[in-house]
């Protein structure tokens, strides 16, 4: 999988001008692809990665934004719930494979970008660009 960088230039703050669209629809497919397995007639199936299980994340990420949002004083106590996303992700993963590891290393990725609400925003809508283009390969 591609590796989701955030900035073009982190210094300046400037978003990678991809990053909504390209990036989010190619790292769409890889985790759409990382979910399927064969059927019977050879079609792909998408057995792990669903929708639903990728919502709640999604779902969690924009609800600590909005948080942090309404009261950036909150953002050192809001910090601790994003790097948890990580071990939601591997419990997901480890319980009965509901998600891939391309998409734990995906939130690793991301999360590890995190330094401060602007950050924080970002994914968040890079989240939101890849939930859209994921509905289409589910």
């Amino acid at each position: 999988m591609n590796q989701v960088v955030f900035y073009k230039d982190k210094e300046k703050k400037i978003i990678n001008p991809k990053l909504f669209s390209d990036v989010a629809e190619q790292v769409a497919t890889d985790i759409a692809k990382s979910g399927q397995t064969p059927t019977r007639e050879g079609k792909p199936k998408l057995d792990r990665n669903k929708r639903t299980q990728l919502r709640k994340f999604y779902d969690e990420v924009v609800r600590l934004n909005g948080t942090v949002k309404s009261n950036p004083d909150d953002w050192d106590n809001v910090l601790p719930y994003i790097n948890m996303l990580i071990a939601k992700a591997a419990y997901a993963n480890g319980r009965n494979r509901l998600v891939t590891d391309e998409f734990v290393d995906l939130l690793k990725c991301c999360v590890a970008q995190i330094q401060n609400p602007p950050d924080l925003d970002v994914f968040a809508n890079f989240f939101e660009s890849f939930m859209g283009f994921y509905r289409q390969y589910e």
